[in-house]
Formats: structure tokens, C-alpha cells, sequence
């Protein structure tokens, strides 16, 4: 079958042969479906728009993104061709994402010499988390760009957020969104506090659900 470009259209035998080739063989490109997505809505593309222009189906690009596929190399080209970059722009990009990095208990090493912070997640990501032991207290108010969640793991802590007062104890959990300005303290010496956010560096917005997506 011919399209209107004269190519021949061989869409359904490229993704039957990327099937065949991820139930036959463990020598593929790396897993892309991070980095896919991620050039996808930077471009404000929805999946019907990526298969449109790359040849390749809507069920396809979303099993690539979704991790249930494994795109051949050739398909990954018309992926990205369809992304305005390059295959192996995309395979970089999914290989510096795709990082697995264990802090065990009592690890500081190369971390923070603050007394009583401990960073668990190391290096530059889209996530930040902070262990916060002991009797702690800020002195200062925050207003952070991105969503934030405080936890309490044991002891007590106090936070004020948009001029309300709230009591934290262990297993107490509080939600903060971006821009809320708040302040906290812990309130006994065994208090130990887990703040987890989207990091400062990431713009996140929220997106209204939409066809393809």
C-alpha cells in the first residue's frame, strides 16, 4: 500500500516485527518511553499527532511510552523524525532518566554536612527528598515553586501554611502546592520529618486531559 507520497507504507509490519524481535531477543536499543514522552509534550504533541507523522499506530507510540515495547531502531528513527530530533538524541536523554540510586540508612556520605538533613536522593533530578532528624526548626518561612509533601515518620511537628496552624504527628502527612508559603519546626527531639518535592529547576504545570493522551 502506497501513501500520498508515493512511500510504501509499511507500518503494520515494522511494529509486527519490533513484537516479534522484543519476545525473541534481549539485544535492543534502550527503553525510550521516558524520554518519548518527555519530547512529546514538550512539543505539545498528542500521540495521533506522533503516529500522523512518523507512519506508526496510536496503540504502538503509546506501548513505547508505557514501557511495553521496545521500539527496532528503525522505528525508533521515524519516531523521532516525527519528535524533530534524532535517535540517538532520544536514547541519551532515556539513558541519563532512567538512574537507580540506593541511600541506605545512616548513608551521608558525599551528601550534606548540615547536622540532622539528609538528602535521599542524590545528584540533579526531577525529585527532591530531604530526611529531617532531631529538634529542628527552620526560623524561616518557604514559598517553593513546586508540590510538596511533608510526613512525619515519628516525634511531632508544627506548620503554618497560608496563616493556618497545623499539627503534624507520626503518620500525619501534609500536601503543599506549589507557591503556598509556609514555615514548620519539630517540636520533640525524636522527631524525624520526610519532605519530598517536584525539584525547583522543573516547571510543572498540570495538563487538561486531551485526545491521544
Amino acid at each position: 500500500m502506497n501513501d500520498k507520497d508515493g512511500k510504501v507504507d509499511t507500518d503494520g509490519k515494522d511494529e509486527k516485527d519490533d513484537r516479534d524481535k522484543d519476545k525473541d531477543s534481549k539485544d535492543q536499543p534502550l527503553r525510550v518511553g521516558v524520554a518519548v514522552r518527555k519530547r512529546r509534550r514538550a512539543l505539545q504533541l498528542t500521540l495521533a499527532a506522533v503516529s500522523g507523522r512518523s507512519g506508526l499506530s496510536v496503540p504502538f507510540l503509546s506501548q513505547i511510552e508505557n514501557e511495553r515495547a521496545r521500539p527496532s531502531m528503525r522505528s525508533l528513527e521515524r519516531v523521532a523524525d516525527a519528535l524533530e530530533t534524532t535517535a540517538v538524541e532520544l536514547l541519551a536523554a532515556s539513558d541519563t532518566a532512567r538512574t537507580v540510586d540506593l541511600v541506605r540508612a545512616g548513608d551521608d556520605s558525599a551528601l550534606t554536612p548540615i547536622r540532622g538533613v539528609r538528602p535521599l536522593v542524590r545528584g540533579h533530578h526531577q525529585l527532591h527528598a530531604l530526611e529531617f532528624t532531631g529538634d529542628q526548626d527552620a526560623g524561616r518561612e518557604y514559598q517553593h515553586r513546586n508540590d510538596e509533601l511533608m510526613y512525619v515518620v515519628a516525634g511531632a511537628c508544627q506548620v503554618e501554611a497560608e496563616g493556618r496552624a497545623y499539627r503534624l504527628e507520626s503518620g500525619d502527612a501534609l500536601f503543599l502546592s506549589g507557591g503556598v508559603r509556609h514555615r514548620w519546626r519539630a517540636v520533640t527531639e525524636d522527631t524525624r520529618i520526610l519532605v519530598v518535592a517536584v525539584g525547583e529547576h522543573i516547571h510543572a504545570t498540570s495538563e487538561p486531559p486531551s485526545p491521544g493522551r
